[in-house]
């Protein structure tokens, strides 16, 4: 047996969900080992460099990150590590739709002049009657900070101190449980809006309306249609997040093991005991395993012996589709000053926001953040979210002639969309990588290179971090409604509270100011 430790949790997978996990559980105390394939932390979030360019690999939209308290779950994992993450604020992105071009903002009352500008007062008067129905269902969403939340009986003393504000909004809680779409098509009519909704939760979920989460929804109105409100990026991309999650970790004792790609989750009495690295080295964990791998690659993990058949169904979870990535180094000279870090362009209506090369966004981050790219330089990330079929590249080989011939034409839509912001773009690269639905499967180790799980709110329910494996727990997007950081992040946070003593919950709810 080859190079066999011990130690209390090992979290298979150093992405968001993960990380916020790990950390969070040395800073309770524990001896935590996250093991991490690939050479890089971060998983979906992780950044990378090519000649000078900082390039981010997934997200590029945060919000609630600059100020605490804050009702986004990453900051309150950021919060109890004592880890400061200094952000660059800004307000407004642009969109290409079918109707147009148009400057959008974050807060109250700047889309109701787009709305004015583009349909008329009629639908003014329908965004606003949605803002007021969505009023007390945003505040009902955010009356229990995730950092509060555990999965055990000891919710009752972590929660309870939350009850009188709760109680509050009881009328208003029974309808965040299902889709967003129930809300929606009791107030909007005007097609316009119905679009941009469904695109708003398209890009929160990788559903439209129907299948989106009204909690989620009213989560991000809370967050994005307030007086005041700003959006984040932080100085030195998701990069500069990452560590902050890694230095947390490692500060309270933890530690990262990068190119440590877990085999197998070993199983002895029908209970998970540790992990088996590739080559051989095994690292045992007296208290749980903790998989921040997807439902599907988890599932790989575990002997077939010991799968229940509970478990085993949930290989059949409805998955979102993959990703296109153009990352670009580029010539910035000449370019216009008042260049936005984001824009959304929307190619038609008709096909729906989940259609194949529909839905193209683009982020410039150095625009805000300059030390991303060398002097006189951008930095630019164009992709299409979750809406690559895998099946168009399933069983490819990635060193024949057709694969560069299918990247280039499934990359066109990609730089048509970029070309209505830089005409010239194409001439402009110093740097030109473009990600497939293979890369996603290789390098972050996704399932088919998957978004994450399509379970449709309603219709069916995220599993939590709970599994009939005793001592394997699960973490990240298949275990917590949403895809987006928020979402990974509390479900790493509820899991290690679930395992903290309570007493070191409650004194952290304190420490974060949660808890007088």
């Amino acid at each position: 047996m080859l190079g066999q430790k011990e130690v209390d949790f090992i979290i298979i997978g150093s992405g968001i969900g993960g990380l916020s996990c790990a950390a969070l559980l040395a800073r309770y105390g524990f001896n935590v080992t996250v093991c991490e394939s690939h050479s890089i932390p971060g998983g979906a979030a992780h950044a990378f460099e090519r000649d000078g360019f900082k390039f981010d690999s997934g997200p590029s939209l945060y919000s609630g990150l600059s100020y605490s308290p804050s009702a986004n779950p990453l900051k309150q994992v950021l919060d109890a590590i004592g880890e400061e993450l200094p952000c660059v604020t800004y307000d407004t992105w642009g969109c290409y739709l079918p109707e147009g071009y148009f400057d959008t903002s974050v807060g109250a009352d700047q889309f109701c002049e787009v709305l004015k500008q583009f349909r008329g007062d009629e639908a003014v008067v329908e965004w606003r009657e949605l803002q007021r129905v969505m009023e007390p269902l945003a505040r009902a969403a955010t009356a229990l900070p995730p950092a509060a939340l555990r999965l055990d009986v000891g919710a009752i003393m972590t929660v309870s101190r939350f009850v009188p504000s709760l109680f509050q909004h009881i009328a208003d809680i029974g309808k965040l449980t299902g889709p967003f779409s129930r809300i929606m098509d009791g107030v909007i009519k005007d097609s316009f809006i119905r679009n941009w909704l469904d695109l708003l939760c398209f890009l929160l979920s990788g559903l439209p309306a129907d299948g989106t989460s009204a909690a989620e929804v009213a989560f991000m109105f809370a967050d994005w249609y307030r007086p005041g409100v700003v959006l984040d990026y932080p100085i030195g991309g998701s990069g500069a997040l990452v560590n902050a999650l890694v230095r947390g970790l490692e500060r309270h004792g933890g530690q990262l093991m990068l190119n440590a790609h877990v085999e197998q989750i070993l199983v002895e009495g029908k209970r998970a005991v540790g992990v088996r690295l590739r080559g051989g080295k095994q690292i045992r964990a007296r208290r749980a395993v903790i998989s921040n791998a997807s439902v599907w690659d988890t599932l790989k993990l575990i002997p077939q012996e010991a799968l229940p058949k509970k478990f085993q169904e949930r290989q059949a979870t409805p998955e979102c589709d993959s990703f296109m990535h153009l990352h670009l180094g580029i010539d910035a000279q000449g370019l216009p000053s008042d260049l936005a870090c984001h824009y959304i362009v929307v190619n038609n209506w008709e096909n729906g926001v989940t259609a194949p090369q529909n839905v193209v966004l683009i982020s410039i981050p150095s625009v805000l953040d300059p030390s991303l790219a060398p002097p006189g330089k951008h930095v630019i990330h164009v992709y299409t979210p979750g809406s690559e079929p895998y099946e168009l590249w399933e069983g490819m080989n990635r060193k024949s002639e057709e694969y560069p011939r299918q990247k280039q034409l499934r990359a066109e839509v990609m730089w048509q969309a970029l070309e209505r912001i830089i005409p010239d773009i194409r001439s402009r690269c110093d740097v030109t990588l473009v990600g497939t639905p293979l890369t996603h499967e290789r390098y972050l180790r996704r399932h088919r290179g998957s978004y994450g799980p399509a379970i449709q709110a309603g219709k069916g329910f995220f599993p939590g971090s709970g599994t009939p494996v005793p001592g394997l727990l699960c973490c990240g997007d298949s275990t917590f409604p949403g895809i987006g950081l928020p979402a990974v992040a509390a479900s790493g946070m509820m899991t290690a509270n679930t395992l903290a003593p309570l007493h070191k919950h409650v004194q952290m709810l304190q420490d974060i100011g949660y808890l007088g």
